[in-house]
């Protein structure tokens, strides 16, 4: 496995000293976000998560190198360059068998993670099943990744561009936890509610990272999605964000826009009809988890 892996050399110290380690994904920087603000966005989370006593360890695939940890270089080309793959589970070979370049979603940033032995990985929000899932089919695999991987992964809720309900309902089959952090209702990305329930509420890191332990000790694979509300100060209207996601949807559709490209589109869209307010909730709410998921990697490692 290692012939595959470069580490950063402030990550692959980290790892020997059994330092808390934080995963981030790449895709967020190079489909998620325009430059500047992608870089702007990934150096500011990579700071959040130090100060917090953890090591960030951004993931991604760089001339068909898995890359655990991105140098300052590596993170201004992930943000730069045009035609980066976005990089789900069954890509991985395709991309490192040519060589070519990878931004790591969730399924694939949680399997490289995983690979390096990481068990914290913060993202914006996950993916899910899509609205209409139940006649197209159309579920990411970041769902059936937290059923495989061990990874703890700290997210604003799933995207509302998604069927929230199919989504937990998904998670529920494949024995996934699903945590609300400090919350009893499952956030929404854009806002804090999504009208439905998380499957228990934890207050604080430590408790948090005692049932990480007792999960992965008695080996009952598979992660926990930990949703973490955006700020109330960054909180879209509900009414305005779903009306707006309703409209994007039927676009997507009108054009005839599937699979993968789907979200890029809606995002990008959203950021339009919302004047930027959407890319802004986007980044502060990364932020939010960024600090408490520094906050569990500290927390786990003091306690393995």
């Amino acid at each position: 496995m290692e012939k595959y892996i470069d580490y950063s050399p402030e990550v692959k110290q980290a790892l020997k000293e059994k330092k808390p380690v934080v995963a981030l994904e790449s895709t967020i920087i190079s489909h998620g976000m325009p430059y500047p603000k992608n870089l702007e966005t990934a150096r500011e989370v990579e700071a959040i998560i130090r100060k917090r006593g953890a090591v960030p360890a951004t993931i991604g695939i760089m001339k068909g190198r898995l890359k655990i940890g991105l140098t300052e270089e590596e993170l201004e080309y992930f943000a730069t360059e045009k035609g980066i793959i976005k990089t789900s589970r069954r890509d991985i070979p395709y991309i490192t068998a040519n060589k070519l370049d990878g931004a790591t979603t969730v399924a694939s940033t949680m399997i490289l993670a995983g690979m390096a032995g990481i068990k914290v990985f913060v993202t914006g929000g996950i993916g899910g099943v899509h609205r209409g899932g139940q006649d197209t089919l159309d579920i990411s695999a970041d769902l059936m990744e937290f059923s495989k991987t061990d990874m703890a992964v700290i997210c604003a809720g799933a995207k509302s561009i998604l069927d929230i309900g199919l989504t937990l309902e998904y998670l529920e089959t494949q024995g996934v936890p699903v945590v609300g952090f400090g919350t009893e209702e499952f956030p929404a990305f854009y806002t804090r509610d999504s009208g439905y329930k998380a499957n228990y509420r934890v207050d604080d890191a430590t408790s948090l990272a005692r049932i990480m332990k007792d999960k992965w000790d008695m080996n009952l694979k598979g992660g926990l999605v930990i949703g973490n509300p955006i700020p109330k100060d960054a909180e879209l209207d509900p009414d305005f964000i779903n009306s707006a996601i309703e409209n994007a949807v039927i676009l997507a559709e009108q054009k005839g826009i599937k699979g993968k490209e789907v979200t890029p589109f809606l995002l990008s869209h959203l950021k339009d009809v919302t004047k930027g307010k959407s890319l802004d909730a986007n980044i502060e709410l990364v932020y939010n988890n960024a600090r408490i998921g520094g906050d569990i990697a500290v927390a786990y490692a003091n306690l393995t």
